[in-house]
């Protein structure tokens, strides 16, 4: 597929990666239009220092938003960082979860970054309840982003386009509020959230990778591709009967 033709599509792509490498190459490309990141992708490629990590990847990324996590389980040390992160540049987001990991909710803490015009990614939403808990206090004038995981809402058996529609009409009276479609697991998700008019779909660098190859190709050439792998690996494994 294209990247005009992923540009082309009704929905805002953002790069979901902590490879330094990978970030500068898809923030150069027209179709990502902004990238995010984690404390569970910043762990798996090695990542030690938040801070420096983080102000690496803001010499390149000047003009896109970004999303970086607090890391706190304790809401006022979540205030701090938040505060802290807010300040690193203007395109920067700053992540919160839904609670901590104790159940207790971010909304109090939501609503006193919001009315302070901090721009906010809140994340690891699963349910309506929460949407609609986040929407009730957003500013409506400060950009925000309510990251819906409809892959691991999927992950228990569970559709989630109903959610994601349910979670756009919440969200309807907040301009500057937008529904991002987070752990998409295959290509079809981005197509997905486009369908049902999710405004952002963040995407792991791998699958963008493999929406550019096999993007809207034709399944009778995929089936021929498909062969032909088997066939290449039986011969390269040296098999016999």
């Amino acid at each position: 597929m294209s990247e005009k033709t992923l540009l082309d599509l009704p929905i805002k792509i953002f790069a979901d990666g902590a490879d330094r490498e990978g970030i500068a190459a898809l923030y150069q490309k027209s179709f990502i239009r902004g990238l995010t990141t984690n404390p569970t992708l910043m762990r798996k490629v090695g990542i030690t220092d938040y801070a420096v990590f983080a102000k690496q990847i803001l010499e390149v990324v000047k003009d896109k938003p970004i999303s970086f996590e607090v890391f706190s389980d304790e809401f006022p040390e979540m205030r701090r960082q938040a505060r802290t992160i807010s300040q690193w540049q203007k395109n920067v987001y700053v992540k919160i979860p839904i609670t901590n990991t104790r159940g207790d909710s971010a909304v109090p803490l939501i609503k006193e970054l919001a009315a302070e015009g901090v721009q906010l990614n809140v994340t690891a939403v699963l349910t309506k309840a929460q949407v609609a808990a986040v929407a009730d206090v957003l500013s409506p004038e400060v950009p925000a982003v309510v990251s819906v995981f409809a892959g691991r809402i999927a992950d228990t058996g569970v559709d989630p386009i109903p959610v994601m529609k349910e979670s756009l009409t919440l969200l309807s009276g907040l301009p500057s509020a937008e529904l991002l479609w987070a752990s998409v697991r295959e290509v079809l998700n981005i197509f997905q959230a486009a369908a049902c008019g999710c405004h952002i779909v963040t995407v792991p660098h791998d699958i963008l990778a493999k929406v550019i190859k096999l993007g809207g190709m034709e399944l009778g050439a995929l089936s021929l591709d498909t062969v032909r792998m088997f066939r290449d690996d039986a011969v390269a494994a040296g098999f016999s009967l």
